[in-house]
Order: C-alpha cells, then sequence, then structure tokens
C-alpha cells in the first residue's frame, strides 16, 4: 500500500473527527441522553461501512450481517461473564466473522447476486434459530446482560452501559474510517473490483474472483463483528431484537442512502440508521414505512446516494484543477503512431522453443472445439493463427491462457519446460503468460492507470511510476486517471494490451488485436508487436485482418474445424489449397437458380453506415435488393456482416446515409446463431414469432399449416420436442421457418451454414433456392465466398465494413476479383464493379 500526503490527509479527517467529537462529549456540549445516540451512530457507521464496502468493491450485497452483528456482540456477552479480556473478546468476534464471511464469499461466488443474497439470509434465518435456541449461553428470547470487559493492555474496564463504551465506540468508528481512506487506493480494492468487475479478464492478470470475494466477505464479516462488541458494551444488554431480517434491510437501504462504497456515505447511514426511530415518531408513520419511502425517494431522485451526490460536483472541479499543467510544464506527448516500415520485422532465431502443444483437444459434451492440436513457438517468435469463425481459434487461445471453462482438454502443453494443462489461469501470469480480448475486456469501474495496477498484489513506491512509463509508451499517459467507458474503442484495445503487457510476460496471447481499429491505430499496434518482440517476448495472435496480421508474424498456423490444416510463412500459406478452401468455401450440389429477377427495388441503402462506440463497422454501403433475386454477401470474420443484416432488416438504424423501401416491405430475419427459444418446443417457437407479429386466431392456424409444411418430414413428426433437442442443420431450418410464418417480401439469412456438416449445408440451402423460386427476394450473408458465388444471382464482397468489390458469379474477371477484395479488401477498379441496379441475367 502506498501513502502519500493526499491520502493521509483524508485519512486523517476521521481520527481528527473522532477526536473533536469526543472532547465535546467530555466537555458535557452533548447532553448525557445523546451520548448513547451518538455511539451508536459510530457503531452503525462501522456496519455500514462494511456492508456497502462490500456491495461496492465485491458486487456482493449480503442480508447475513445481523448475524454478524449478533456474533461480537454474544461474544461480549460471553467474554463479560466468563472473565474474559477485552483484546480476547475482540480477538475472538472478529476470528469468528473472518472465518464465516471467508466461508460465505467463497461459497456465494459461484452464484449470482440473487443466490448470493439467498445465500446470506439464509445465514442470518440459521444464526437467529441458534441464538434463540441455545439459551444457556444467549439467554434466548429473554437476552444476557454483559458485565464489564477490562483491557489486558491496560485501557482501563469498560462497564456494560457505561459512559467509556460510548468513547471506546466514537474512536473505534473513527480508526476504522481511517484505515478504509488508504484501503481504496489500494492494490486490495483494486482487485477487488477488477474481480467484480469482469471475472473471467481478471482470471489473466492472476485475481481468483473467488478468493477475492472470500477475502472482501471475511473483512466485511469481521468488521461486523467488532462492530457487534461495541453495540454490546454501549447497551449493556444483548437480546435477538436487534438482529432480525428487517435490520439486515435497513442496513442496505442505509448504504444506498449514504452511497454504496462510499465512506463518508456510511457516516450518513449509520446517522440514519440511529435516529430513523425519531424520524418516523415525529412524523406519525411505522418506521419500515417511513424507510420504504425514504429509500425509493433516494433511488428515484438520487440513485448514487446522497454523499456522492453533493460530493460530485467538488470532485470534479478539483479534478480539473488537478489536471491543469504547472505554468512552464507541459504534457507528455502522445507517441507518434508510426507506419508499419518504420520498425522492420526482425527475423527469429533458432533459439530454445518456449511454448510446446502437442495433440491437445478440448471437447463440450460432443462438439470437439479443438482436436488434436500441435505447435511450438520459439522464444523471440511471433506466431499468426488463421482460420474461418468456429475453426477453433479462440479455444487455442484458451487453452493458452486456462480459460476453457467446463471443456474437456486433453494432450499435453508446456511454457519453458513447465506443465501447462493442469496449472489454475490465475497462477499462469505468474509463469509469464499475458492476454488480450477480442472486444478489450476492460474493468470499467477502474480508471486506465487502476486497471494497469491491479495486476500487482501489492503497490510499492515505484510501481505508479512504471505503469505511468507504460502507459506512455502505448499513448495513454493523458487519460490515466478517466475511465475506459470514456474512452474511444482504439484506446480501449490500447488498454488491454497495456494490461497484458505489464510485469514484461515471456508469452503475450493477442485475440483479434487489429478488429475495429482504424488505419493508424492498426500501424501503432503493429509497432507495439514488432517492440515486445524485440525485446524477447513470444508472441501467439489471431485475427481476421489478414494484411496487418501477416505484417508482423513470422510464421502463421491455420485451423479448420478444430483442426490443424497449414503451417507455412506468410507469403505461402494462402497458396495451401486446404487453407484457402477453409476460408473460401467448397462447394457441393447446388440447386438451380430461377433464371431471371426483377427490375424493382425492395430495399436500398445510400451511403449507410453504423459505428459502435466509436467502432465504424459499415462505412458508404450502396446496395439494391431487387424483387426475386438472391443476393449474397461475403466476407470473413468481423467484416460487418451482422449489422448490413440488421440495417436490411430495419431493426438498426443506420448512423449515416438512409435506407429505402418500396411501400409496405415486410422483411424477416433468421439471425447468426439461430437465436432459438431452445427450451420452447418446435410449434411454440413458430408461434411466439407469429404473435410478435400480431397473428392470432385462423390466421395463426393457417400460418402454422403452411410454415410447417416447408419443414422437412423429420421436424414436422416432431414439433413438440424442444428446439434445444435438434440438431445444428434442424435447428438452423427451424430458424428459418420462425422467419418464414410472417410471409416476408424479404428474407434475410445470417450465416446459414455457420457450424454444419457439409451435407446438411446442402440440404438447407436447397431449401432457400426453393423459396427464391417462389418469388420470395433472399439475402444471404456468408464468411464462405464459394457458397456465396455458387447459390446467388448477385454477390456483395465485404471487407472490414467497406463493399470492396460487387458483381455477378458468372463474370470470371469478378470472381478473381471477389477473392482478392475477400482477403485484402484490394482496390476495386471501376469496369469490373457492378452496380446492383444492373438486370442480371445468370445462366
Amino acid at each position: 500500500m502506498v501513502f502519500n500526503r493526499s491520502v493521509l490527509a483524508r485519512a486523517a479527517l476521521g481520527p481528527a473527527a473522532g477526536a473533536v467529537l469526543m472532547v465535546f462529549m467530555a466537555a458535557g456540549a452533548i447532553p448525557a441522553y445523546q451520548m448513547y445516540s451518538v455511539a451508536l451512530a459510530a457503531v452503525y457507521t462501522i456496519v455500514v461501512l462494511s456492508v456497502g464496502l462490500l456491495a461496492g468493491w465485491s458486487g456482493i450485497w449480503s442480508v447475513g450481517h445481523p448475524a454478524f452483528f449478533a456474533i461480537g456482540a454474544y461474544f461480549a456477552a460471553y467474554g463479560s461473564a466468563h472473565g474474559w479480556a477485552l483484546e480476547a473478546v475482540v480477538v475472538g468476534a472478529v476470528t469468528a466473522g473472518a472465518a464465516l464471511g471467508a466461508f460465505l464469499g467463497y461459497a456465494g461466488a459461484r452464484f449470482s447476486v440473487l443466490y448470493i443474497a439467498l445465500l446470506t439470509l439464509a445465514f442470518t434465518t440459521v444464526t437467529l434459530e441458534l441464538v434463540n435456541r441455545w439459551s444457556s449461553v444467549t439467554g434466548g428470547d429473554q437476552g444476557v446482560p454483559v458485565l464489564r470487559l477490562s483491557s489486558a493492555l491496560g485501557l482501563g474496564a469498560f462497564p456494560g452501559g457505561g459512559t467509556e463504551p460510548q468513547y471506546l465506540a466514537v474512536g473505534a468508528a473513527a480508526v476504522v474510517l481511517a484505515l478504509a481512506v488508504p484501503a481504496r487506493a489500494s492494490a486490495l480494492r483494486m482487485r477487488l473490483v477488477a474481480a467484480k468487475s469482469h471475472p473471467m479478464a481478471a482470471r489473466t492478470v492472476g485475481i481468483a474472483p473467488e478468493a477475492q470475494s472470500s477475502l472482501s466477505f471475511a473483512v466485511s464479516g469481521a468488521c461486523t463483528s467488532f462492530a457487534g462488541v461495541l453495540l454490546g458494551l454501549i447497551t449493556g444488554f444483548v437480546s435477538p431484537d436487534p438482529f432480525s431480517l428487517s435490520f439486515g434491510i435497513s442496513l442496505i437501504a442505509a448504504c444506498v442512502l449514504g452511497g454504496v462504497g462510499s465512506v463518508l456515505g456510511a457516516v450518513a447511514g449509520g446517522v440514519y440508521l440511529t435516529w430513523s426511530p425519531s424520524l418516523s415518531a415525529t412524523v406519525g408513520m411505522p418506521q419500515p414505512v417511513v424507510q420504504g419511502l425514504v429509500l425509493i425517494a433516494i433511488l428515484l431522485f438520487l440513485p448514487g446516494g446522497v454523499v456522492p451526490f453533493l460530493a460530485g460536483p467538488a470532485r470534479r472541479v478539483l479534478r480539473g484543477v488537478l489536471r491543469r499543467p504547472a505554468a512552464g510544464h507541459r504534457p507528455s506527448p502522445e507517441p507518434s503512431e508510426p507506419s508499419t516500415a518504420s520498425a522492420p520485422l526482425t527475423p527469429p532465431s533458432e533459439g530454445p522453443v518456449l511454448l510446446h502443444l502437442e495433440h491437445v483437444s478440448v471437447s463440450y459434451g460432443g462438439l470437439k472445439a479443438l482436436e488434436d492440436a500441435s505447435l511450438s513457438v520459439r522464444q523471440d517468435e511471433i506466431l499468426a493463427v488463421i482460420g474461418p469463425n468456429g475453426a477453433g481459434k479462440t479455444t487455442l487461445l484458451n487453452v493458452l491462457s486456462g480459460l476453457t471453462g467446463n471443456g474437456r482438454v486433453s494432450g499435453t502443453a508446456d511454457l519453458d519446460g513447465r506443465p501447462l494443462l493442469r496449472t489454475r489461469a490465475t497462477a499462469r501470469r505468474r509463469l509469464g503468460i499475458g492476454r488480450t480480448f477480442q472486444h478489450a475486456e476492460v474493468f470499467s469501474e477502474l480508471s486506465v492507470a487502476e486497471n494497469v495496477l491491479c495486476t500487482r498484489r501489492r503497490i510499492r513506491a515505484g510501481d505508479r511510476d512504471a505503469v505511468a512509463r507504460l502507459l506512455h509508451s502505448v499513448g495513454l499517459a493523458e487519460v490515466a486517471d478517466r475511465r475506459p467507458t470514456e474512452l474511444p474503442f482504439g484506446l480501449q484495445k490500447r488498454l488491454d494490451l497495456a494490461r497484458a503487457m505489464a510485469e514484461r510476460p515471456r508469452l503475450l496471447i493477442l485475440d483479434e488485436p487489429f478488429g475495429g481499429l482504424d488505419a493508424g491505430e492498426r500501424a501503432l499496434l503493429a509497432q507495439h508487436i514488432r517492440r515486445l518482440n524485440a525485446d524477447g517476448t513470444a508472441v501467439v495472435v489471431i485475427d481476421h485482418v489478414l494484411d496487418d496480421l501477416f505484417s508482423v508474424a513470422h510464421r502463421v498456423l491455420a485451423f479448420d474445424f478444430g483442426r490443424t490444416i497449414g503451417d507455412g510463412t506468410p507469403d505461402t500459406v494462402l497458396q495451401d489449397p486446404r487453407v484457402r478452401s477453409s476460408y473460401l468455401g467448397t462447394v457441393g450440389n447446388r440447386a438451380r437458380l430461377p433464371d431471371t429477377v426483377g427490375e424493382r427495388s425492395l430495399i436500398r441503402l445510400r451511403g449507410a453506415g453504423h459505428s459502435y462506440g466509436g467502432v465504424a463497422a459499415l462505412r458508404d454501403i450502396d446496395l439494391d435488393i431487387r424483387e426475386g433475386s438472391v443476393l449474397g454477401v461475403a466476407g470473413a470474420n468481423g467484416a460487418g456482416k451482422s449489422t448490413l443484416a440488421g440495417i436490411l432488416h430495419g431493426s438498426l438504424r443506420p448512423a449515416h446515409g438512409v435506407r429505402e423501401s418500396a411501400g409496405a416491405v415486410r422483411t424477416s430475419l433468421a439471425p447468426e446463431g439461430r437465436g432459438l427459444f431452445r427450451t420452447l418446443s418446435l410449434r411454440e417457437n413458430l408461434e411466439v414469432a407469429a404473435y410478435a407479429a400480431g397473428i392470432t386466431g385462423p390466421a395463426l392456424r393457417e400460418r402454422l399449416a403452411e410454415t410447417v409444411q416447408w419443414l422437412p418430414v423429420r421436424l414436422r413428426d416432431r414439433m413438440s420436442v424442444p428446439a434445444a433437442g435438434l440438431s445444428g442443420g434442424e435447428q438452423q431450418m427451424l430458424a428459418i421457418a420462425r422467419a418464414l410464418i410472417v410471409r416476408p417480401d424479404v428474407l434475410i439469412v445470417d450465416e446459414p451454414a455457420l457450424g454444419l456438416a457439409p451435407a446438411l449445408v446442402d440440404e438447407v440451402y436447397d431449401r432457400l433456392i426453393g423459396l427464391s423460386h417462389d418469388g420470395l427476394t433472399v439475402v444471404l450473408l456468408e464468411q464462405s465466398l464459394s457458397r456465396a458465388m455458387s447459390v446467388c444471382h448477385e454477390v456483395a464482397v465485404l471487407h472490414e465494413g467497406v463493399v470492396a468489390a460487387q458483381g455477378r458469379p458468372g463474370d470470371r474477371e469478378f470472381a478473381a476479383l471477389a477473392e482478392s477484395a475477400y482477403f485484402s479488401g484490394g482496390p476495386v477498379p471501376a469496369t469490373t464493379t457492378v452496380a446492383t441496379a444492373r438486370t442480371s441475367q445468370v445462366k
């Protein structure tokens, strides 16, 4: 834990306020009858703080803290009756609270927030039942007195119900508040919040969510038990009444009122709990009613809590002042974005092998996600892994980083001679493995600097300087104190990389690092990868942006259907027929398309584009969907096909450009992944779609009969079977049938062949082509270029959100252009680009 003047000054406020308060109490400025309330507010402050920090830092809402409160109070009663010293009572209560809290935290980490709440509810119920039945110790319903506790350290005697415990309670609360302030700036808080924000990403930086939940619950339980000891001393009598479940709900209300996770908010919550009975008496309403009304008002008007609402403007002003550069000092400039050629790739040496995998397979039930994969990576090598969507690339990276979940892993893997597969994900960081994610899985509740600092168990004096240098190297120095959600996607990607680079890993795993970045950002990223490799870091990287990927790779490994199908240098691997086939696809039997299509455009896009959080998914799309046509949109994973499907369907409004339709055109979408209601039967899946379109009664029965006839016989006989019981191909046909039940004018099918065996692919496409013979307009979004070229009147090739080529499959010149555009998005000569408005005759 690193202390600085600001932290120490804020930590000193609690003891200073406590000292002033005790001076007022000793001087008689606070009436004797109010001193008890002040002491009670101090005790409640400790409890509210422990509940609020547990919720704010770990995301655990507990209604079990009345039980911890009771444990401390009964420890005080039992110890006073048996001559224990005050310190022995405190140690016993704190130890019991910590042990029980650690158990609840570890057990609850495996469940959702709801189940954790139920677990803590059960804990309180069992504890209260034990209190009532163990009357020889607790006095049962009658309660038990707290007599006197003497200090073994010479602090004096503390009679139950006397004035001395009141001073002790105020002083103890001041100390607890003082300790909470530096804890906010500690690695403990950062790691707790990281585990709460993104458990999977937390594991890759060495943070075990279960251990963090157990630790936070242990600390919270220990603090609350300590507060229970103080409660027993200031009241002089302990009975079950103050520890009811309604008190647990009141604690949560007090946390929300003051501000969850706020140290000063805990004081406000403690004061509220103490004087809420007086408030209820003043307004003449029952206390639960008043608490409910106050909580509703806070949630509606001040959802962040009273203290954060009042402190927010002052904090923003202070942050603005601190951000201003001092006179004569200029902020460090962000690194210039170099060209890709500015840092040539260093050839790998024949050094020792760092990573070795042999015959590694991963299966989920009956699905083989990775099969018999073998590879090796040298210490100074950059290995690129390519393959179509579903090829097993991400599964391979998850094997390396230990994130296979419930998958069954077999084979052998070692890192520098150390076995890898049986090593926990959290321990692989210590072995020297760093990992980034496709979508930049950052910790949204931490600042940019804290996202990197949380990789350390303890923050030492030089750690913040080291992190500042790392952030400067990736161009994030000027946003170090901002939240990742305030940054564009490109900067979030840099942060993900910086977090993976922290502590200089020996093996860096990059999951689609170029995806969603513009040309300048990709060039800068390529520079970082080369620099890391030159410094001795081995890199395994997967991506679909092949130009940038190949520019940083020494060697390329190709996967398909979970197997290795090619291995070579970047300039030779795509010449392998198996690799080209995996990307472009192979074609089996094809049904014959209708010979002609209509002239009328049903849907027209002009300059359409869309972005997600500043990341451009589509740019300047011009398309005409002509009546009766089958239009194929081909592109690699991440090219923007699903976004285009949403815009054509009308469920996604383009951020730029226009979408026009010829009157009331009904569209229907069969989405990627099918999107079925897996627990519903086939018939119920169809009925839900019909109900959503307003089809009921006789019309519904007619549509059902019509749609069921389109399905193959083996599905017509199983209409009452849950959708989860179907094979992949059968689920795809059900998804298309669900889209057909509304009788669309345009059917849009996103990735109909994804994950299907070749025979099932042919069956699905034959049925889709059959629909075109019935006059239905079909848009197919396909990863396989060959498949799209074989079953469509016209094909548009998407590359990084842009239509890179567009034309008729029968045109040989266009076929060569389409293949080039698919891989590299190369220039599109005007002589070979075919406008979709042109009449198409397919032979």
